[in-house]
């Protein structure tokens, strides 16, 4: 080393750092942890699916012990707290699909239109604010939903339509579809703004506009959203009670004419548990026998539409 000169002074190693000294069992707990915490939050969905089953097919064996599997599915009448007891779901099937069918007969075009238009017409600060405010319309308790369409909506129809009853399933299928309309538009609205722009750009360079690309172009490519929005809108219109219950009627009848008041499987439901039924009468069995009718129709619409989106997802 030449004269004058220091030697250099050592290099300063960094110690370790905490989560390297601790061991591998040690280190990576919080990754154990999270995984486990998710696992539970996945699992528990599962568990409440098959609790709902197991209390639904529980309380329903019992009745169908009384109650042939025929009798149920071919009686045109449902009126188990009667003194001559009928048990026909059909009857309930139809107001159910009834008024289903009348509110996706308003929602799914106009959830539709309006999707489209906040996606690719409406400017930002627009969107921003019609988005939360058609949102609302979610929140607004479905009794009031109800009452709205027995004692607006119906008095507004019987002056085009004098002869139709004050309870109608086609008033509630009509407000139902309203109150429906944020699933169905909110939803779209999203999965359409998911599309790369790149497809948009592509259109527009071929000559397309904005009409046909939002149709032809981002719809389809959307598709699958789309369909989870519908089959979302499809579950709420049947599980619905309260409009119904007001609007529609609790009184079963075979009729698929949306001018005449019929019970839904959900009306039934409330009829039934808040009568004098005791635990364990047929009566109360019904209703259990009623709700396995309802998940199990839910189920195959689901399904179906699963089948759909695949199916359209691999058109396009």
């Amino acid at each position: 080393m030449p004269a004058g000169l220091s030697p250099p002074a050592p290099a300063q190693v960094a110690p370790p750092a905490p989560d390297l000294m601790l061991g591998p069992g040690r280190r990576y707990w919080k990754d154990r942890l999270v995984r486990q915490v998710l696992f539970a939050a996945a699992f528990s969905s599962v568990a409440v699916t098959t609790g709902i089953v197991a209390i639904l097919l529980f309380d329903s064996i019992p009745f169908f012990h009384n109650v042939s599997l025929y009798r149920f599915l071919t009686d045109t009448l449902w009126t188990p707290t009667f003194e001559n007891p009928h048990f026909g779901i059909i009857s309930l099937v139809l107001g159910t699909l009834v008024t289903t069918g009348v509110a996706l007969a308003v929602a799914l075009p106009v959830g539709t239109m309006i999707a489209i238009y906040l996606s690719e017409y409406a400017p930002f600060v627009l969107r921003e604010i019609l988005k939360p405010t058609l949102e609302l319309l979610s929140a607004v308790p479905t009794v009031v939903y109800g009452y709205f369409a027995l004692l607006f909506v119906t008095p507004i129809m019987q002056r085009v339509f004098p002869a139709l009853p004050m309870q109608s399933m086609l008033s509630a299928g009509i407000v139902m579809g309203i109150m429906i309309i944020p699933y169905v538009s909110s939803l779209s609205e999203d999965a359409m703004r998911a599309v790369p722009m790149l497809l948009r750009e592509g259109a527009y360079a071929l000559g397309a506009n904005k009409m046909i690309t939002s149709i032809r172009v981002v719809y389809p490519a959307a598709l699958s959203g789309i369909g989870a929005a519908y089959i979302l809108g499809i579950s709420r219109a049947i599980g619905e009670t309260m409009i119904v219950a007001i609007a529609s009627g609790t009184q079963s009848n075979f009729t698929i004419n949306p001018a005449q008041p019929a019970a839904t499987i959900t009306a039934s439901i409330v009829q039934v548990t808040m009568g004098d039924q005791p635990r364990g009468s047929i009566g109360y069995q019904s209703a259990f026998a009623a709700g396995l009718t309802l998940f199990l129709m839910t189920l195959g619409f689901n399904i179906l539409g699963h089948i759909l989106r695949k199916r359209f997802r691999e058109a396009y």
